[in-house]
């Protein structure tokens, strides 16, 4: 009877099974949020390719934005707590690249405020016009910020730590609020991302620091041993979509470090560059498709029962 349970549950699990265990719910969590973070920059410079000049560039950012507000009503009536929780994290990355970051394009471009050239290397944009706009926004950050600081209901561990510590607390959490998964992943995506480009940015302005400080380079390293730091913990994940949500930040920390890279010049970043690279990032594309597909119907999982 053991025998044909075991063949039973090895024949209905496949692949999903696997996947819903540690290391590898965190690792495919981990993976594509990491790898997305690159396609971003690729799916912004081929819209400004296509469309140059007074094209489309704008209108296709709108529907691209459009998009993931779909995406967010979609997730928030979808029952399943991983598939709800997918979609907050692609709600949120389409709204940030079309909503986000081409309003700040735009704006760049009314003001006319020129690209930050590269003094360490002629004729390239250190910073883009739009990443200075963007430095503007740092006061509605902090408004926001607060806000999320002082929540009683919040579940973040960031947070959790700072009103424990600073004893912050304004109330005890109420055990009946209904937490919308789509909708905080969403969120979570959009205020991650938008956190730390401004650190970033703020870190390269000379009056602050600068690319070349020494703060910057101790910034670099502290940035890694907190990636890997989070990354360990990651792998230790069971519940599937806990992995998701702690996934999410943790890439984006650990995408820091690439960026910081690239702005030393110490690689080629290569999905900047499409039109060299297209193969290369297509397959990457596809793979983050697929790896999308299968993570979205991974089952909720606890902790799987094993046999001694």
């Amino acid at each position: 009877m053991s025998a044909n349970l075991e063949s039973s549950t090895s024949s209905s699990g496949g692949l999903k099974n696997w996947l819903h265990r540690p290391p590898y719910i965190g690792l495919m969590a981990f993976l594509i949020v990491f790898v997305v973070q690159a396609l971003g920059h690729t799916a912004m410079i081929m819209m400004e390719e296509i469309w140059p000049g007074p094209g489309y560039v704008f209108e296709s950012a709108f529907a691209l934005g459009a998009f993931g507000a779909l995406l967010l009503w979609l997730g928030m009536r979808h029952p399943n707590e991983v598939s709800a929780t997918w979609y907050g994290f692609w709600a949120g990355t389409f709204l940030w690249t079309g909503w986000v970051e081409f309003a700040f394009v735009w704006s760049g471009e009314d003001l006319g405020v020129p690209d930050l050239m590269d003094p360490f290397k002629p004729g390239v944009i250190a910073t883009k016009a739009e990443y200075l706009v963007m430095m503007s926004s740092i006061g509605v950050l902090g408004a926001t910020l607060v806000y999320f600081l002082f929540n009683k209901e919040t579940k973040c561990n960031f947070f959790i730590w700072f009103q424990r510590h600073l004893k912050l607390k304004t109330g005890k959490p109420n055990p009946h609020h209904e937490r919308n998964f789509a909708a905080i992943t969403a969120l979570e995506t959009v205020y991650v991302i938008w956190f730390f480009y401004l650190v970033l940015l703020f870190l390269y302005h000379k009056d602050f620091a600068g690319d070349r400080h020494p703060v910057t380079y101790a910034v670099f390293f502290l940035n890694v041993i907190w990636a890997v730091y989070l990354f360990r913990r990651l792998m230790l994940f069971w519940r599937v979509t806990t992995a998701i949500r702690y996934g999410i930040p943790t890439a984006i920390i650990a995408w820091n470090a690439v960026e910081l890279g690239g702005r030393w010049h110490w690689f080629t970043e290569f999905w900047e560059h499409p039109e060299d690279y297209a193969w290369q990032l297509s397959a990457l594309a596809i793979g983050i498709v697929a790896a999308a597909w299968l993570a979205a119907r991974t089952p909720m999982h606890t902790k799987a029962n094993r046999d001694s």
